[in-house]
């Protein structure tokens, strides 16, 4: 860890001295939006999301000429492939985003506690008067704004590119299943940070937090009235809130309401961890 990192981090404890919780917890976000700007986070990412939006319409559209220029096709063969809903088409950028978006994130995520554990810089931050709450939400709400800019970015150039090329898509449709897909990756967010407080190695955090969601999703998917009100079922709701419409609202509730839940429980877990671990004597 250079000299400059290790100054601002001492700056950030002096100036939160005689200041109130939330004034530390605002200076602290502020730092970790700072840290995302200088690793070029805040650039890449939105890019990275941009891109798989934009390549799930394009590719749509273009299939028939990549087949037909493939050059693997017999002499005289037509291709007549049916133009999918312009619906069909954002539920499976969803679907990208549920992949590659998703381990993309995790990817940023997973040092954001354990990575400095191991460097040495969570044990100068926190120090008094910086609480640990203070420091595990400000990193939860650093990559939940990154998660949120990159994912709703990405899904309106989806949006964008699909009404060009594809057909039309009500805004509410592409407005409610935003919100829900958004929540479903606040939660992944939340559960990389949560393992990285758990674990010191970054690469046991994404393994973890990948192999839980996929867990999650699939349990969900092979037990949907057992599991149904589960976080694991919000992907499979902002489909439905794409394509045809929400069709059970009850289950819908319940799994906002658990979701929630499991979050704000995970970032208070990530907390006593911490407080409890060696990075804070």
């Amino acid at each position: 860890m250079s000299t400059k990192n290790v100054d601002h981090l001492q700056s950030i404890a002096v100036h939160s001295a005689g200041t109130s919780s939330f004034t530390r917890y605002i200076v602290m976000a502020q730092k970790e939006l700072l840290e995302l700007m200088r690793s070029f986070k805040l650039l890449w990412v939105p890019l990275v999301f941009i891109l798989l939006g934009i390549m799930q319409p394009v590719s749509t559209y273009f299939m028939p000429v990549i087949l037909e220029k493939a050059g693997s096709l017999p002499d005289g063969t037509v291709i007549d492939m049916p133009k999918p809903l312009g619906t069909e088409v954002l539920a499976q950028t969803l679907q990208q985003f549920g992949t590659l978006g998703v381990l993309v994130l995790v990817l940023v995520c997973m040092g954001a506690v354990s990575g400095e554990r191991i460097s040495g810089a969570a044990s100068l931050i926190l120090v008094k008067p910086i609480s640990v709450i203070s420091y595990i939400s400000s990193k939860w709400t650093a990559m939940v704004l990154l998660t949120w800019g990159s994912f709703i970015a990405g899904y309106l150039a989806s949006w964008y590119y699909t009404g060009l090329l594809i057909g039309e898509v009500p805004i509410d449709k592409v407005f409610n299943s935003l919100l829900i897909y958004g929540l479903w990756l606040t939660f992944v967010v939340t559960i990389t940070l949560l393992f990285s407080s758990l674990l010191r190695s970054p690469a046991a955090a994404a393994f973890s937090a990948l192999g839980g969601t996929v867990l999650l999703s699939l349990l969900t998917g092979l037990f949907p009235k057992v599991l149904g009100w589960s976080p694991g079922a919000l992907s499979g709701f902002a489909y439905q809130a794409v394509v045809s419409g929400i069709e059970n609202n009850s289950r819908f509730g319940w799994s906002i309401l658990i979701t929630f839940i499991c979050i704000a429980a995970s970032i208070c877990l990530s907390a006593t961890v911490l407080r409890r671990s060696s990075a804070v004597e």
